[in-house]
């Protein structure tokens, strides 16, 4: 379908790819791989025909189709979000207006006139060809894409000017998947969905007729739709045939054999060189000497992989805090008419690893806003509990800090024991390597100012984390560091997300946000997922049974989770009673623990025996009481736990 012949690409007098071959066959479902800036949106440049390579030729299939989605910066303006989409049909445009064109032609001619006849072969053979473009079912199918990638119908009106960045980067998406292509190339296509879109963007690519090249750092995304991994290594291509699970076995192989070639042969050029010098001067091993030069100067040198040493990266010990981290109690939040949040409660419990999911538009970074104290409500309480300091990242994160600021001084003004050499490896995990740290914040790019914004956050003293989208601008090397951070803190932690492998080991509590109300679900990302699973299921075989083949009636629907919360009050009532007793005991116990350390620390106590003797007694008293009443809470809780998964769906 497409040659790649002895294509090569440089960039700043370095070689990215050199005399490469490569060829793309119909039904290829390719994860193209590599370190970053080894030329992966290159490459995808150059077959599109954006770029042009430096030497070499790009033979193509004539008529063949491609479609391209960028990493970002893609605008649509003038025309409704259906509008914009439709002009994404250009085979069946073009066609449309030949069959206008020949339709005119025809009118007031009679079957026997000059030319009639061939203008009615010509007719039949664009219905022809816009039945097999499925002309007749396209409107059906515009919708059934920009449904499945989270737009509303109500949407479908709106110009897409209205649309922000992710939306538009949506937008293109639809067009390239309503086109048809021949061949896609995308680049980090899941940077802007949710869960929901997501899951349907694979499902649909799993089924797609064309061929598909993939840059993504969502490694649960490519190991489903891809079936060959394309990796640019040392500047050539290297093929395997298997998922992305599989291509990292086979690379952690070859890097170990790399490496331990590398070393052999480095131990062979020592040993020679050192011969060389040795008898340089002796004409009896003049000979032998030269010998042993050209045998330096034919050697082939292995090269290592690329590798980036393991980086611990751990967050500061975090400060403790109150059973109940935070909580949000009857909260009523609205943009002008618009209704966010109506009567929600909601609470954090110290410990707690929360993913945020559900459709963008659903209100999550509206709520981790209002957790964060980013912005205000209109009703309800916020109540933040004893001891906690909130940390949090946003999307926009990256407009707070300070332009005038180099990268290495921003994370120095917040990091406090931590080295200049801690420091920039910490900064080389988030990819600013060498003299990238001396950058000012004013002139980096909207991805490297939310890494500095990250990595900030890694420095940061504090006990309940919010992370939005974290992983957006992140590597798969720099994820994995973060996430390997994420399991290791000892705090709580709020996080939304739609990269199920990075939530995978981090989270043990998933919060679904839709039309304004939550639903918990306490387990990780995999339970989240099966239980959403079967109630999917559960509706669609309840469709099945009714005569008239209709959903379940909201008037019913509403009716069962009613029921549903009646038994599932009924089971917990009492051990909510008794664990509600025990956190009132614990924050009391708190309390009093806190003001006898305080009592113990003033000089007329601790210079009078008989005094500090009474107060140690009544301190060890308590924290005594303290620790048993925090293992009864935690048994209690655990045991709600296992009553309420009864009743999750």
């Amino acid at each position: 379908m497409i040659d790649l012949s002895n294509i090569s690409l440089q960039f700043n007098g370095k070689y990215l790819f050199q005399n490469v071959n490569y060829k793309i066959n119909s039904g290829d479902r390719i994860s193209l791989v590599g370190a970053n800036g080894t030329g992966k949106s290159s490459l995808l440049k150059i077959i599109t025909g954006i770029m042009v390579p430096e030497s070499g030729k790009i033979i193509k299939q004539k008529n063949i189709t491609i479609g391209y989605l960028p990493q970002e910066n893609v605008t649509h303006k003038g025309k409704t979000l259906l509008e914009e989409a439709k002009s994404a049909l250009t085979d069946i445009i073009r066609l449309q207006e030949k069959e206008k064109e020949i339709t005119d032609e025809l009118t007031g001619m009679g079957p026997n006139d000059e030319g009639h006849e061939d203008l009615i072969n010509q007719l039949g053979e664009v219905h022809h060809k816009l039945e097999d473009l499925g002309s007749y079912s396209a409107s059906s199918r515009i919708e059934k894409i920009l449904l499945g990638l989270g737009f509303e119908e109500e949407d479908f009106d709106r110009t897409t000017d209205e649309f922000s960045g992710g939306w538009q980067m949506r937008i293109a998406l639809a067009k390239i998947l309503i086109s048809q292509n021949d061949l896609l190339l995308m680049d980090e296509p899941t940077n802007h969905l949710d869960i929901d879109s997501l899951e349907w963007l694979t499902a649909f690519l799993k089924n797609y007729k064309g061929a598909i090249i993939i840059v993504s750092h969502d490694k649960r995304f490519i190991n489903a739709v891809t079936k060959k991994t394309l990796e640019i290594y040392l500047g050539k291509f290297n093929t395997f045939n298997g998922d992305y699970d599989a291509y990292l076995k086979f690379k952690e192989e070859r890097d170990i054999l790399a490496v331990n070639q590398y070393a052999v042969q480095q131990k062979k050029i020592k040993e020679t060189e050192k011969f060389i010098e040795r008898f340089r001067y002796k004409a009896t091993k003049a000979k032998q000497v030269q010998s042993r030069i050209k045998q330096l100067e034919k050697i082939s040198l292995i090269e290592l992989p690329d590798s980036k040493e393991e980086i611990a990266v751990r967050f500061p010990p975090p400060p403790p805090s109150g059973i109940i981290s935070f909580e949000l109690k009857s909260l009523y939040k609205s943009y002008g008419s618009k209704e966010i949040f109506n009567n929600l409660d909601f609470q954090v419990v110290r410990g707690d690893k929360i993913a945020f999911v559900g459709p963008n538009g659903a209100g999550k970074s509206t709520l981790v806003k209002i957790i964060s104290g980013a912005i205000d409500f209109n009703a309800g309480e916020r109540i933040i509990g004893y001891n906690t300091v909130v940390s949090y990242y946003a999307q926009d994160v990256a407009d707070n800090l300070d332009p005038e600021l180099d990268i290495l001084e921003t994370v120095e003004n917040v990091s406090e024991n931590q080295t200049i050499g801690q420091l920039r490896s910490l900064l080389g995990s988030f990819l600013f390597s060498e003299d990238d740290v001396f950058k000012k914040v004013g002139v980096l790019s909207g991805g490297e100012k939310s890494r500095v914004a990250l990595a900030k956050i890694l420095l940061t003293k504090s006990n309940l984390i919010i992370l939005d989208e974290p992983t957006n601008h992140l590597d798969i090397s720099s994820k994995q560091i973060l996430q390997k951070a994420l399991q290791e803190f000892q705090g709580s932690l709020i996080l939304v997300s739609h990269d199920i492998d990075f939530l995978t080991p981090i989270v043990n509590k998933v919060v679904e946000i839709r039309k304004g109300e939550i639903k918990s679900f306490t387990g990780g990302i995999d339970y989240y997922l099966s239980k959403r699973e079967e109630l999917l299921q559960q509706l669609q075989g309840e469709e099945k049974t009714q005569s008239n083949s209709e959903a379940v009636s909201k008037k019913d629907k509403k009716r069962i989770e009613a029921e549903q919360r009646q038994k599932k009050y009924n089971a917990t009532k009492d051990l909510n009673k008794e664990i509600q007793d025990i956190e009132n005991k614990i924050e009391t116990l708190e309390k009093k623990v806190k003001e006898l350390e305080y009592d113990l620390t003033i000089p007329e106590v601790y210079n009078n025996p008989v005094k500090a003797r009474e107060l140690t007694l009544e301190f060890n008293s308590s924290k005594n009481d303290l620790d048993k009443s925090i293992s009864l809470w935690e048994r209690l809780s655990e045991e709600l736990a296992e009553i309420e998964k009864q009743f999750d769906i």
